[in-house]
């Protein structure tokens, strides 16, 4: 697969080229990283590459102010986490955290400069209910949604429909697993509760590292439809970097996705880092991996959706192909996450319900 020419992701491949950009060079990579919420992310990279000296202070400004908006959000983050301790002291059962707040809690790479818009947990499902009420009683409320979409979450997802708090306006998702019941793919909950590993200082666990990277890799190429795919795959490349040096990772981490049953998630993650941000996976591994990649013209298929979906400069310069590949991606999501009847059910039932709130006439 060729990687796109895309400044973005030139730059994340190696931070020493802002040194010689020119001021457009600047607008352009400034724009793009915003619209993918990585400007504080290459800040931090630019202070680990000691290259700050080199750059125009108006870069530099970005950059600090961009990092003071992701500071805060990691306080927010951290005050949450202990409000959902308290508000769960008396449930009796393992809280995970997930995804951003569990980067943030765990103090991994991914948190440097990361934008949390919400806190998402995980519980045994025997005992969500309990949960539920715990946190209902402590000022969350579920956001307004109609009895469809409260079916389509407790009946079908993974998780429950999302809450807020009354006073404080945060967002938490209870999950009980990390993909949908309804989905293709079927991860054991009960094995990554019991290789989740606890937060020092806190009452909760986050998943172990094998786990957090098949997670974040199930989570992008088989739940979602890379809405913020270059992000999160940053999020992945600082993962696999960080837990690199730990012994036995490379090792363990092809055989656990065997395990959990997320073998196809892992063979993209491992071929997108290596091929888009030139993540070091060591040859072994990507070969081993392989043997979960799709069959005929499918894996071409999604090279090139993929590329497109994260080469930001291509939305602004043919923005008709960067949406037919988003939306390409986005219906796939839903076809790995529903089998065909109850995925025409619900596509029909979405599509009917924009058409009665955007007619004319509607209240």
């Amino acid at each position: 697969m060729t990687s796109p020419n895309d400044l973005l992701l030139a730059v994340l491949r190696d931070p020493a080229r802002m040194t010689a950009f020119s001021p457009d060079q600047w607008n352009r990579l400034l724009r793009y990283a915003r619209l993918t919420k990585l400007v504080a992310k290459l800040g931090y990279l630019a202070q680990e590459h000691s290259l700050l000296d080199s750059l125009p202070g108006k870069a530099r400004d970005h950059f600090t102010a961009a990092q003071a908006i992701a500071t805060q959000h990691q306080r927010i983050v951290r005050w949450e986490v202990n409000r959902v301790c308290r508000a769960l002291v008396g449930v009796d059962a393992d809280v995970v955290l997930l995804k951003g707040a569990a980067y943030v809690a765990a103090s991994l790479p991914p948190a440097r400069g990361r934008l949390v818009s919400d806190v998402d947990i995980m519980v045994p499902k025997a005992i969500i209910g309990r949960v539920e009420q715990a946190l209902i009683d402590h000022g969350w409320e579920h956001i307004n949604l109609d009895p469809y979409d409260q079916r389509y979450y407790r009946t079908w997802m993974h998780e429950l429909p999302p809450m807020r708090h009354i006073d404080r306006q945060a967002v938490m998702d209870v999950h009980h697993t990390i993909l949908p019941e309804t989905g293709r793919l079927h991860p054991d909950a009960d094995a990554l509760f019991d290789a989740a590993q606890p937060v020092e200082g806190l009452p909760v666990k986050v998943l172990c590292p094998t786990d957090m990277v098949l997670h974040s890799a199930a989570h992008l190429f088989q739940d979602g439809d890379l809405n913020n795919g270059l992000r999160d795959l940053t999020d992945l490349d600082d993962l696999l970097r960080h837990f690199a040096t730990q012994p036995d990772f490379w090792d363990q981490l092809v055989p656990r996705a065997v395990r959990l049953d997320l073998q196809r998630p892992l063979f993209y993650a491992l071929r997108y880092c290596h091929d888009l941000l030139n993540t070091p996976v060591p040859d072994g591994v990507l070969q081993a991996a392989r043997v979960a990649r799709p069959a005929g013209l499918a894996l071409p298929l999604m090279d090139r959706l993929v590329t497109m979906a994260m080469s930001v400069s291509k939305a602004h310069q043919r923005p008709w192909v960067h949406a037919w590949a988003r939306w390409t991606l986005y219906i796939r999501s839903h076809w790995l996450r529903m089998p065909p009847t109850l995925l025409a059910k619900h596509l029909t039932h979405k599509a009917l319900k924009d058409w009665f709130a955007y007619s004319p006439g509607a209240k």
